[in-house]
C-alpha cells in the first residue's frame, strides 16, 4: 500500500462536479507535484486531503488508515496555504507555537527554536508578518505546518505570490529543507518550473 492512496474520489459543490472519480498516490518520503491548470481542482484536492472539505464518494487513506471522514484535527496534515495565512496580530515566535498549546513551555520553546534553525530565521522570533518579506513569511508558515509533526505536507501554490528572482531562489531552498526533513510532501502549482523541487510530476487534466 502506498503512504498516500486517493481513490476514485469524486467532489461535487452547489450541484457542480468539481473532482470526478480521481485517483492518485504518494509514497513515504515522496514529494509529489501535481500540475494543472488555474480552477481545474487542485487546491480542491488538498482540502479534501486535510479534511476541509468532505468527499462526495471515493476513499482516502494515509499511512494505512482510511481518512476519509476522519476529523481535520485527527489527519496530522500540515498546510501551507497559497497565502501563508500567518496571523498579523502574533510575532512570528507566536505563529509558529500557535498548534502547540498541549505542550509545557521548555519543551514549546525547544520546537520553535528547532524550526527556527532549520528554517534559518533565529532572531526573527519577536517580529511581526508586517516586518516579513515575502520569503521571510513563507518560511515561517512553513515552520508552523512543521509544528505539529505532520505525517504529510501539503503546499498550495507556494510560490504565486512572490516575484520571479525569489521564487528561483525559494525553490532550490524548500527542496532542500523538505529532503533534510524527508517529509512526504504534496505541492500542487500551475506552472510547470515548481517541478524542480518534486520526484514526480502528474497533469490534472
Amino acid at each position: 500500500m502506498h503512504f498516500l492512496e486517493f481513490n476514485n474520489v469524486s467532489f461535487s459543490y452547489d450541484s457542480k462536479l468539481i473532482i470526478n472519480n480521481y485517483s492518485f498516490y504518494v509514497d513515504k518520503g515522496e514529494i509529489l507535484m501535481i500540475k494543472g491548470r488555474s480552477g481545474i481542482g487542485k487546491s480542491t484536492l488538498l482540502r479534501l486531503i486535510s479534511g476541509l472539505e468532505e468527499v462526495s464518494t471515493g476513499e482516502i487513506f494515509l499511512d494505512g488508515i482510511k481518512i476519509t471522514n476522519e476529523k481535520i484535527e485527527k489527519r496530522n496534515i500540515g498546510y501551507l496555504f497559497q497565502e501563508f495565512a500567518l496571523f498579523p496580530h502574533l510575532n512570528v515566535y507566536d505563529n509558529i507555537s500557535f498548534g502547540l498549546s498541549k505542550l509545557k513551555k521548555e519543551e514549546k520553546k525547544e520546537k520553535v527554536t528547532n524550526l527556527l534553525e532549520l528554517i534559518e530565521l533565529i532572531g526573527y522570533e519577536k517580529r511581526y508578518p508586517h516586518e516579513l518579506s515575502g520569503g521571510e513569511k513563507q518560511r515561517v508558515a512553513l515552520a508552523r505546518s512543521l509544528a505539529i509533526t505532520p505525517k504529510l505536507l501539503l503546499l498550495d501554490e507556494p510560490f504565486s505570490s512572490l516575484n520571479i528572482e525569489l521564487r528561483e531562489k525559494l525553490r532550490q531552498d524548500l527542496k532542500g529543507l523538505l529532503k533534510k526533513i524527508g517529509i512526504t510532501t504534496i505541492i500542487v502549482s500551475h506552472d510547470l518550473d515548481d517541478s524542480i523541487i518534486a520526484d514526480r510530476l502528474i497533469n490534472m487534466e
